[in-house]
């Protein structure tokens, strides 16, 4: 009686110690770090799989908008990340840092005090000032990409220069005119006319000529034939 007592005990105990097993292993095989909850508007995609509200978007997932769709990711402390119609972003982040690459559409990052927040576009790299809590937007488009600053310190790195983009104002990476583009319809956007180049300077100095010109043979037509007529007093 003693011996199947025991044996059983045993039996219960190697159970017990593989199920242990096998529960530590799933859980180290898991995904670790930071995730992110997805809230959607119409039709999105994650890693080409339509998306829900309230599904579970890892780093590195791709996620994708139609017209008229958008999609909110919420990163708890670290901020969220607001992706609008008709983009395609691949979004990254670890427990300090926000990442999105943006081939066309625009993307609006709000990150919190002390989280890093970079958007990549082929254009040009847009990092916040992770000192402070920020608020900013960019749009990649065909030839350009805009960043607007809502909220704190943007920097715009173009190459090899930086532009500090400050709340209230924005910056432009890249070429507003390229052949093949559609032309940007933003705002004060549009490259004004070259008024210094020099065809405008020969336009405005012929019609100064002409204006000369005409006022000059004006002022001679009066004269011919109009001759003052002095009479003789009669004798």
């Amino acid at each position: 009686m003693l011996g199947k007592t025991l044996v059983r005990r045993s039996v219960t105990s190697f159970t017990l110690v593989a199920v242990w097993c096998v529960y530590s292993m799933v859980a180290f095989a898991m995904p670790q770090g930071v995730t992110g909850q997805i809230s959607v508007t119409g039709q999105v995609t994650v890693n080409g799989t339509n998306a829900i509200s309230g599904a579970t978007v890892l780093s590195d997932s791709t996620i994708t908008t139609a017209q008229g769709s958008s999609a909110v990711v919420s990163l708890g402390k670290l901020g969220r990340v607001e992706i609008q119609e008709s983009t395609s972003a691949r979004l990254s982040f670890t427990d300090s840092g926000i990442i999105a690459s943006v081939d066309m559409g625009k993307v609006r990052i709000a990150n919190s005090a002390g989280t890093a927040a970079t958007v990549t576009t082929k254009n040009g790299t847009f990092m916040a000032d992770s000192g402070q809590a920020n608020n900013f937007m960019v749009e990649a488009e065909c030839s350009h990409s805009h960043v607007d600053t809502m909220t704190g310190v943007v920097t715009m790195r173009e190459g090899s220069s930086d532009k500090r983009v400050v709340a209230g104002s924005t910056a432009v990476a890249g070429n507003l005119v390229q052949t093949g583009c559609k032309p940007c319809m933003r705002p004060n956007s549009q490259p004004g006319p070259a008024i210094g180049n020099w065809p405008w300077l020969l336009l405005l100095a012929a019609g100064a000529a002409g204006v000369g010109i005409w006022l000059s043979t004006r002022g001679d037509d009066n004269n011919i034939g109009g001759g003052v007529v002095i009479a003789s007093p009669s004798r």
